[in-house]
């Protein structure tokens, strides 16, 4: 454990005075610090597939995803439950038979979580590269994305939202009655797609990248008010990335694509993505 320094010289200089004057002094081992401890618990947002160095196989966590950078602005001992492919179901359930209930890693003098879930819930991760087209939507080949979820008069991603939110407010509910002392946050998924997207530079057709996009934003606000409602703070990557997402330059983006050009999994964020999420939330929790 930690030792607080100026506490150790405060005793150390006490002790000294009292012995100059001939003051008999026992001096007891000055009082450890103990680390406040943090559980991050949620999906690929936060575990960083495919991100140097994997730390876990059946998750693809990375030691250098967003909870470890908040971790270490935080100085907090972190438990990193993290697993790609999550959905709500995981954090109560065994995930893949091998990975156990993401809610166990909580106790009762956990002091900060962190909840990043939802998209998997929602088939999020099988969407985006499914809206791939690699032809222009000009040919006339192909129907766009959007049509294909909202065929019907139907948004099925909208709908699906509405339906994860009461899990979302039974993961907060269980949260708190497992960590009754912790600072709980919900943390949002970053920008993916800049108005209008990029086409051909990310094989996604103008008007499905509006909708993919606005998909994440509806995500985006069940999340923060499902965070208010429940008890819970919201951590906004949102915001910060808007101009980081697949369609900036190599340099500037915080989100691959497709074909990554860093080490990430498509449409994930990557290292450089982490680390500034990592910032972030560390910025909005302030200590635990």
């Amino acid at each position: 454990m930690a030792r607080n320094p100026r506490r150790a010289g405060c005793v150390v200089a006490a002790a000294a005075a009292l012995a100059a004057l001939g003051v008999p002094v026992a001096v007891a081992d000055p009082v450890s610090v103990r680390q406040p401890h943090y559980v991050a618990l949620g999906d690929s947002s936060a575990a960083g597939p495919l991100i140097p160095a994997q730390t876990s196989l059946p998750c693809l966590r990375s030691n250098r995803n967003w909870p470890a950078v908040a971790a270490a602005r935080l100085g907090a001992d972190l438990t990193d439950v993290t697993c790609s492919g999550a959905t709500t179901r995981d954090l109560a359930g065994r995930r893949l038979v091998l990975v156990p209930p993401q809610l166990d890693a909580l106790r009762p003098d956990t002091d900060l979580v962190t909840l990043a879930v939802g998209a998997n819930d929602i088939s999020l991760g099988t969407a985006l590269p499914s809206c791939a087209r690699l032809h222009p939507q000009s040919a006339g080949l192909g129907r766009t994305c959007e049509s294909v979820y909202t065929a019907g008069g139907r948004d099925r991603l909208a709908e699906r939202i509405t339906r994860t939110a009461p899990r979302i407010t039974s993961a907060l509910g269980q949260i708190h009655r497992r960590s009754p002392r912790a600072k709980v946050y919900v943390v949002s998924y970053g920008t993916y797609f800049q108005p209008g997207g990029c086409w051909p530079r990310e094989p996604v057709w103008a008007g499905d990248a509006d909708y993919l996009q606005n998909t994440f934003d509806r995500l985006h606000t069940m999340l923060a008010e499902r965070a208010a409602a429940g008890g819970a703070g919201f951590v906004d990557l949102r915001t910060p990335s808007a101009k980081h997402g697949v369609c900036a330059a190599p340099g500037e983006k915080w989100m691959e694509g497709l074909l990554p050009v860093s080490a990430a999994a498509p449409f994930h964020p990557n290292g450089t993505g982490m680390a500034h999420a990592g910032a972030t939330v560390a910025e909005t929790i302030g200590s635990p």
